[in-house]
C-alpha cells in the first residue's frame, strides 16, 4: 500500500475516533439554536421520560414590561424582552404573540425575527421558521446567530447543502461559533468530505476546552 494511501486510513481511523468521542460527550448539539443577542432564554427541555415542571412564569418582570408597554406601546425592546420572559416559562403560544407583535411593531428589526423564528421551529413550524430567519438576513446580513439558527432549520428539512452553506455563512461573520464548527464537521462527514469535516472538529475541539 503506498503511504498516502495509508495515512488517508489513518487519518480516517483517527477521525472516527476523535469524532466518536465528542458524540459520545456532547448531546444535541444541533439542536441547540443560538439565541438572537436581545434572547437571554435557553434551549427548551424536549425527550425526557420524567414529566418536568415548566419554569415559573417571572410575574414581576411581566408586570414591568407591561406597564413600560402601556405608556408605550410601540416599545420595541420591551416586546422582545416580553416575549423572553414568556419563552423562559416554556410559555409557547404567549412569546410568539410577543415576538409576533416586536414585528409587527417593526419589521425591520432582524432580532425580532430571529426571536420568533426560534420559537416556531421549536413548535415544529420550520418552514415559518426559514422564512423569519431568511428575512433576518435580509435585513442584517451581518446577523450571526441568524446564519447559524437557519442552518439547524435547513438541517431540520433535510436540506443538507443548503444547510452547509448557512453554516459557512454563519462562521464567517463569527469564527468563535463553537456549534457551527460541529455541526458542519457532522455534514461533511455526513457527505463523505472527511477532510473538511476534521478541519471543523477540530477547530469545535480548541473552542471548547
Amino acid at each position: 500500500m503506498k503511504s498516502e494511501s495509508i495515512a488517508y486510513v489513518i487519518a480516517g481511523i483517527c477521525f472516527g475516533i476523535i469524532l466518536g468521542w465528542v458524540i459520545g460527550t456532547q448531546q444535541a448539539r444541533r439542536a441547540g439554536s443560538a439565541p438572537a443577542p436581545t434572547t437571554a432564554a435557553t434551549q427548551p427541555a424536549s425527550g425526557s421520560t420524567a414529566q418536568q415542571q415548566a419554569p415559573k412564569l417571572d410575574e414581576g418582570r411581566v408586570q414591568a414590561l407591561s406597564t413600560i408597554l402601556k405608556s408605550d406601546p410601540k416599545n420595541v425592546n420591551a416586546t422582545i424582552q416580553l416575549g423572553n420572559v414568556y419563552f423562559d416559562a416554556e410559555r409557547w403560544d404567549d412569546a410568539i404573540k410577543w415576538y409576533e407583535k416586536a414585528v409587527e411593531l417593526d419589521p425591520r428589526n432582524a432580532d425580532a425575527h430571529v426571536n420568533l423564528g426560534r420559537l416556531l421551529q421549536e413548535r415544529g413550524r420550520v418552514e415559518e421558521a426559514v422564512l423569519q430567519y431568511e428575512e433576518a438576513l435580509r435585513l442584517s446580513p451581518k446577523h450571526a446567530p441568524a446564519a447559524y439558527n437557519l442552518g439547524t432549520a435547513l438541517e431540520d428539512l433535510k436540506r443538507t447543502n443548503a444547510a452547509i452553506a448557512a453554516y459557512r455563512r454563519a462562521i464567517a461573520l463569527d469564527e468563535q461559533l463553537a456549534d457551527a464548527h460541529y455541526n458542519l464537521s457532522r455534514l461533511y462527514e455526513k457527505i463523505g468530505q472527511r477532510q473538511a469535516a476534521l478541519r471543523h472538529l477540530s477547530a469545535y475541539r480548541d473552542l471548547v476546552r
